[in-house]
């Protein structure tokens, strides 16, 4: 683990390589799994008040699965914030496009210039998943075999999980934590790659 302020991070965050391959993996992070997407309690205002202007962009079962549990729920196991599923299955917030493919519907939103907001901040960052401890926050590399066509493109375009996650990283923790972090990637390929 390497530690910057009050956050532990993975070596694997460095380690690894990754970069999304929606070519191949159609999005399946949004779809499969037995929970919603995690949530900070601070991003369920934001969900409860921009689903009215994000609504046209969700499927139908996504509204009503919303409409019926509310735009979060709390995961039965663990107690924690997530976001809303459709039948214990996909996101209710994901959308398809013509080819099959898995997009969010909020960050769709975004990107028409709906909202301000354009996604669940650990939705924005996987592969890393935060946990937070009363001293220190924890970001880990979550393996998933389902994501092993990114792993493969990250390796061909030499792209390590920090690199690829620049801005959500910077998005959560601003633009000098992430200076400090490729410094510290630097210093840690120098000892383990050389």
């Amino acid at each position: 683990m390497i530690q910057i302020d009050d956050k532990l991070i993975s070596e694997d965050v460095f380690a690894e390589s990754f970069v999304c391959n929606l070519t191949k993996c159609k999005g399946a992070c949004c779809v499969d799994g037995d929970t919603g997407a995690p949530l900070d309690k601070d991003e369920l205002p934001i969900l409860d008040e921009i689903f009215p202007k994000i609504k046209s962009y969700l499927r139908p079962e996504g509204v009503k699965a919303i409409e019926e549990q509310g735009t979060w729920v709390i995961d039965d196991y663990d107690g924690g914030y997530v976001t809303t599923l459709v039948n214990g299955s996909e996101c209710a917030y994901v959308i398809f496009d013509e080819k099959g493919t898995t997009k969010c519907g909020i960050e769709k939103a975004y990107e028409d210039g709906v909202v301000n907001w354009k996604k669940p901040i650990s939705c924005h960052l996987y592969p890393i998943r935060v946990n937070e401890y009363k001293t220190f926050v924890a970001l880990n590399y979550h393996e998933w075999d389902i994501c092993s066509d990114a792993c493969t493109l990250g390796k061909e375009l030499q792209v390590r999980i920090y690199q690829f996650l620049k801005e959500p990283l910077i998005r959560k923790y601003g633009e000098e934590f992430y200076q400090t972090l490729c410094e510290a990637a630097e210093e840690w390929e120098k000892e383990y790659n050389s």
